[in-house]
């Protein structure tokens, strides 16, 4: 009874935020307006704008921490991320190769906003799927993560070297990406991103009790029946999903991977998958909905969200450390 009164608060706290998300900005919109909108600039505004970035606010927030929650089971590490596999650093990799190369690009396709959105998704899945396929030979759970680590680190090192030869304003470009932006989900692109990241949360409710298993560890997860080889690559399937499709189409978005877990433990004081996963997702949404009207508060240029997102992240980050480090 209390968690479904906590879920009805955070339900509550979402739908808030979304509202306040729609009529907050540097063009103010009367609360009023969003139910009967008689004015045709407020119209193309809400329709146009507010609206498809509210829901890729929560549909962001929901995948990336979901996601994140994935890889801290799999690796049974506090501070483990979506990002930790190389998601990010694969998609700024084909994000650097394609601005680098945009004189070689079809016109078309730099007009159409694809192109950006089509290299993030290769460079993810080409990095994703390096790790997929060392996930068949490695069977320890550390070794694939400091392995992941490392293909993140080789792929921001090519990042680097391309960023040193280019010009100020392909460079320019590619900064602005890495800021992330919820905004550039058009209803165009969600018609795309929604369908793939609906796909990496029905992969993760199927797992939800091999999830439970893990969690007391892999020899404990085998002798109840879990399949490690095939939970695991759903897993790494799942987050490819996710965090892949989400980072192409907004850019990375820093922390709320790492740290919605954690909050969403705190407030249910539970290790169920059965509540963490829907959790995780509606604390996600609640975040990064909250984190997108802060980004507004400015009156004339919109904050970054990626720098928004680091500065409530990384403070429960440093908080689960010396947590952590009082009870060695």
């Amino acid at each position: 009874m209390k968690k479904a009164l906590i879920f009805l608060i955070l339900l509550v706290l979402c739908g808030m935020f979304f509202l306040a998300d729609l009529v907050l900005g540097s063009f103010y919109i009367p609360f009023g307006e969003l139910f009967e909108s008689h004015n045709s600039i407020y119209y193309e505004i809400l329709c146009n704008f507010r609206f498809p970035k509210a829901i890729t606010a929560i549909v962001t927030g929901a995948a990336i921490s979901l996601s994140g929650l994935l890889m801290q089971t799999l690796f049974r590490n506090p501070l483990a991320g979506p990002y930790v596999l190389g998601v990010s650093s694969g998609a700024g990799l084909g994000v650097a190769i394609y601005i680098l190369a945009s004189s070689f690009v079809p016109t078309m396709l730099l007009q159409s906003g694809w192109g950006l959105v089509i290299a993030a998704i290769v460079g993810a899945s080409f990095v994703l799927s390096l790790v997929l396929l060392v996930s068949f030979r490695v069977k320890n759970a550390v070794s694939l993560l400091l392995i992941g680590l490392m293909f993140g680190q080789i792929a921001g090192a090519i990042v680097s070297l391309l960023q040193s030869v280019s010009d100020p304003d392909s460079l320019k470009l590619y900064i602005t990406w890495t800021f992330g932006d919820l905004s550039a989900v058009s209803w165009k692109y969600m018609q795309v991103m929604s369908p793939i990241v609906i796909i990496g949360f029905l992969l993760a409710f199927s797992i939800q009790k091999p999830l439970d298993g893990l969690l007391l560890g892999e020899n404990y997860a085998k002798g109840l029946g879990v399949s490690i080889s095939k939970t695991r690559l759903i897993i790494i399937v799942s987050i490819t999903l996710l965090a892949g499709s989400i980072t192409a189409f907004t850019g990375p978005i820093a922390f709320i991977g790492i740290a919605v877990p954690h909050i969403a433990r705190g407030i249910f004081r539970t290790s169920s998958h059965r509540v963490l996963i829907p959790a995780t997702m509606l604390v996600g949404a609640v975040l990064l909905l909250m984190c997108d009207i802060i980004t507004q508060l400015p009156s004339h240029t919109p904050l970054p969200i990626n720098a928004v997102s680091a500065v409530i992240g990384a403070p429960i980050i440093i908080w689960i450390i010396l947590k952590n480090r009082s009870r060695a």
